[in-house]
């Protein structure tokens, strides 16, 4: 099942992405998927201010993977558009189970890496409004459908 969220401001889109981070638990992934300035980093900075974390959270394009230790529960933030889908050497699958929350953008260019259960975020701007921003959101697995039951 699929769910789509219309959001029409920044204010928006972290209000969603705080949402989702009051039923998060340990292990979950959010793979986001868009195009440049979509809001895959907005997102995370409004799921990041919901755990607590005080760090500025920016989109980790040259480091590849931040980790953030901060907040409530660790958040492993990684950007993988720069890695052309070679991302054997980085053990990106070992932060799956590292008992934290993994997000990782650009997560359609490294489909085979990706777990079977996880929360995938798709973005995708407006033509006709800049701020506008249709999000569709797919569950896979029971923990995130119960999630999105929860939130959406």
């Amino acid at each position: 099942m699929e769910y789509k969220v219309i959001t029409y401001s920044e204010e928006e889109t972290i209000e969603l992405a705080q949402n989702i981070e009051s039923e998060k638990f340990s292990n979950m992934v959010i793979c986001l998927i868009g195009d440049l300035g979509t809001g895959k980093t907005i997102f995370t900075k409004g799921f990041a201010k919901a755990l607590e974390i005080d760090s500025e959270i920016t989109s980790p394009t040259f480091n590849i993977i931040k980790e953030y230790t901060t907040g409530e529960m660790p958040l492993y933030h990684m950007d993988v558009y720069r890695l052309d889908g070679k991302v054997e050497d980085l053990g990106i699958e070992e932060y799956y189970t590292k008992k934290g929350i993994t997000i990782i953008e650009w997560a359609d260019m490294i489909p085979d890496y990706l777990p079977e259960k996880r929360l995938e975020i798709k973005f995708k701007t407006s033509g006709d409004d800049e701020n506008k921003r249709t999000i569709t959101i797919t569950p896979y697995g029971k923990k995130y459908e119960e999630l999105c039951e929860a939130v959406l």
